[in-house]
C-alpha cells in the first residue's frame, strides 16, 4: 500500500466518471429489450472485439496471471495458450453461425431464447434450465469482478476490503442500469484498449530498465531456474522461490481446457449476437485474437519482471501487476494504469450483470409472468435485476476469495452446460431438444459435483473437461431421439472480406 496521491486519486475518479457518463450519454438509445440487451445490433467490428475480449478476460488477466506466473513460473502459461487457441476457434467457428442464427431463430437476444427457438422447445424447459444455468453462474462470476476491484482499492488507497467492493459495485451497476449492452460494450472497447496499453507498456518499460530480456532472463533464473520451464513449476514458500515438481500431463491439460470454455460464454457470444452484420466477423476477429495473444504475453512478462525487481517478496501474489506499477511509475501514469486494473474489473462485471438480466427479464419475466409486456417496462425490468442481480453478488463478495480460483469455477460451469450444445446446434441440424437438454443440464452438474467426486479420485482435474465431455457425450447419444426440428437452419453464413469503406457501419 502507498499514501494516497491526488495524481492517481484524480485518475479515478475522473476514469470511474467517465463510465458514468457514457451511461448517461446512451440512456435516450434505450428504447426496448433488444436495445438493452443486445443494442440494437448495432456494433461495429472494432468494438465488437475488443469489448467481446475485455469482458472476457476480466481482472484475472491483471491480477490472477501475472500472479499465478510470479508465484510459480512460466508453467502456468499454458492457460494463456488454451485461450488464443479457444479465442480464435470461437472467432472463426462459432461466431458467423450464431450472428446469423439467433436473428433467424425470432431475434433471439438471449441464449436461452436462442435454444428453444432452435430446437422447437414448446415446453420451455430448456429455455428455463438454460436461464438458471446463467443467473447461477453469473452471479457467481459477478462475485469475483468485486473482489478483484475490492483488491484494487484495498492496495492502492488501504481502503477497507469492504469498503472498496461497495465503490466498484456502485460504479459497475451505474453505467450498466442506465445504458444496457451498448453502454457496456463501449466502455468495454475502451477499457480494453486501456487494459491493452497497461499489459504492453508496463513490462517493456520494466525490461528496459533492467538491460534487455536476458538480463530478465538471467534474474528469473537465479530466482529458481525452474521458473522459466514450461513443464516445470517452482514454488514460493517463505519468501523465495524453490524448485517444485514438473508439471504433470493433467495439469497442462488442465490448463489447455480453459480454451473450451470460450464456445459456451453468454457475455462473450452476445458480441457475436450484437455485430451489426456477420460480414464484420473476419476484421473483428483478427482484431481479438491480435488483442488476446499479445495481453496474454504482457501478463506474462509482468509476473517475470515481478520476480526480477520486486525487492521484498509479495504476500498476495495476485497483487504484482499493481506493486510493479507503484515502484517504477510516477503518480499521474501510475494512475493511468492502475486504472486499467480497474477496467479489466468492469469490462467483465458489467458484462455478466446484462447478461443475468437478459436472462432474468426474457427468460422469466416475459417468457413465464407477463408474455405482453410493453417494450420499456422491460427495459425497467431489466434495470431493475441488474441492481438485485448486484446485491447478491456484492455478499458474496464480502467473502473474498482468489480471483483466479473464483473465475475458473465459473468459466468451467459455462464451458461445460453451453460450449457442446451451442456448437452442435450450428452444425448438426437434425439435433433435437431432448440432446440439447441434456447436455445443458449434464455439463452444469458435473461441474457442481465434481469438487467431490474428484475428492475421492484426487486427479486434480480441472472441471471443465469432465464437464464438457458429458454434455458432449449426452448431446450426442439423446439428439436425435424425439422429432427433428421442422425449419431448415442450413444456409447463408455471410463472413467475406469487407470493403474499407464497410468496415464501421
Amino acid at each position: 500500500m502507498v499514501d494516497i496521491s491526488a495524481p492517481i486519486l484524480t485518475t479515478f475518479i475522473v476514469y470511474l466518471i467517465a463510465m458514468v457518463v457514457v451511461g448517461l450519454w446512451v440512456y435516450n438509445r434505450t428504447r426496448n429489450l433488444s436495445d438493452f440487451a443486445l443494442g440494437g445490433r448495432k456494433l461495429n467490428a472494432p468494438t465488437a472485439a475488443l469489448s467481446a475480449q475485455a469482458s472476457d478476460m476480466s481482472g484475472w488477466l491483471l491480477l490472477g496471471l501475472p500472479g499465478a506466473i510470479y508465484a510459480g513460473g512460466i508453467g502456468a502459461a499454458w492457460i494463456g495458450v488454451g485461450l488464443a487457441i479457444g479465442t480464435y476457434l470461437n472467432w472463426k467457428v462459432v461466431a458467423p453461425r450464431l450472428r446469423t442464427y439467433t436473428e433467424r431463430a425470432g431475434d433471439a437476444v438471449s441464449l436461452s431464447a436462442y435454444l428453444e427457438e432452435r430446437f422447437e422447445d414448446r415446453s420451455r424447459v430448456l429455455r428455463l434450465s438454460s436461464a438458471i444455468v446463467i443467473v447461477v453462474f453469473f452471479t457467481v462470476y459477478v462475485a469475483s469482478g468485486l473482489v478483484a476491484g475490492g483488491l484494487l482499492f484495498e492496495q492502492v488507497f488501504g481502503i477497507d476490503f469492504a469498503v472498496s467492493v461497495s465503490i466498484a459495485a456502485f460504479v459497475i451497476v451505474s453505467y450498466t442500469f442506465l445504458g444496457g449492452f451498448l453502454a457496456v460494450s463501449l466502455t468495454d472497447a475502451v477499457q480494453g484498449s486501456l487494459m491493452w496499453i497497461a499489459l504492453i507498456g508496463l513490462p517493456l518499460l520494466a525490461v528496459a530498465l533492467i538491460g534487455g530480456f536476458n538480463t530478465l532472463a538471467n534474474q528469473v533464473r537465479e530466482a529458481s531456474p525452474a521458473l522459466l520451464e514450461l513443464g516445470g513449476e517452482a514454488s514460493f514458500v517463505d519468501g523465495r522461490w524453490t524448485t517444485g515438481q514438473s508439471l504433470t500431463a493433467v495439469a497442462v491439460i488442465s490448463s489447455l481446457a480453459w480454451g473450451l470454455g470460450y464456445f459456451g460464454q453468454p457475455h462473450i457470444l452476445a458480441r457475436f449476437m450484437g455485430i451489426s452484420s456477420a460480414r464484420q466477423i473476419p476484421f473483428a476477429r483478427r482484431i481479438g485474437v491480435s488483442w488476446v495473444v499479445t495481453a496474454l504475453v504482457g501478463a506474462v512478462l509482468v509476473g517475470l519482471v515481478g520476480i526480477a525487481i520486486i525487492d521484498t517478496p509479495l504476500d498476495n501474489s495476485e497483487v504484482v501487476f499493481i506493486a510493479l506499477i507503484q515502484q517504477l511509475l510516477n503518480p499521474w501514469v501510475g494512475g493511468i494504469l492502475l486504472a486499467a486494473v480497474l477496467a479489466a474489473v468492469m469490462s467483465t462485471a458489467d458484462s455478466q450483470l446484462i447478461v443475468v438480466s437478459t436472462a432474468l427479464t426474457e427468460d422469466f419475466y416475459r417468457a413465464f409472468l407477463k408474455k405482453d409486456a410493453k417494450d420499456m417496462e422491460l427495459v425497467w425490468v431489466g434495470r431493475i435485476t441488474v441492481i438485485a442481480v448486484a446485491v447478491v453478488a456484492y455478499v458474496m463478495a464480502l467473502g473474498g476469495g482468489a480471483v483466479l480460483d473464483i473465475v475458473a469455477y465459473a468459466w468451467a460451469g459455462f464451458g461445460a452446460a453451453f460450449g457442446p450444445v451451442v456448437i452442435l446446434s450450428l452444425f448438426w441440424p437434425r439435433m433435437t431438444r431432448a440432446g440439447a437438454l441434456a447436455g445443458v443440464v449434464g455439463g452444469a452438474a458435473t461441474v457442481l459435483l465434481w469438487g467431490r467426486i474428484d475428492g475421492a479420485l484426487g486427479t486434480g482435474l480441472y472441471e471443465m473437461v469432465p464437464g464438457v465431455l458429458v454434455a458432449t457425450a449426452l448431446a450426442l447419444a439423446l439428439g436425435r431421439q424425439g422429432a427433428a426440428p421442422t425449419r431448415e437452419w442450413v444456409g447463408d453464413y455471410p463472413g467475406e472480406e469487407l470493403e474499407p469503406s464497410e468496415i464501421v457501419e
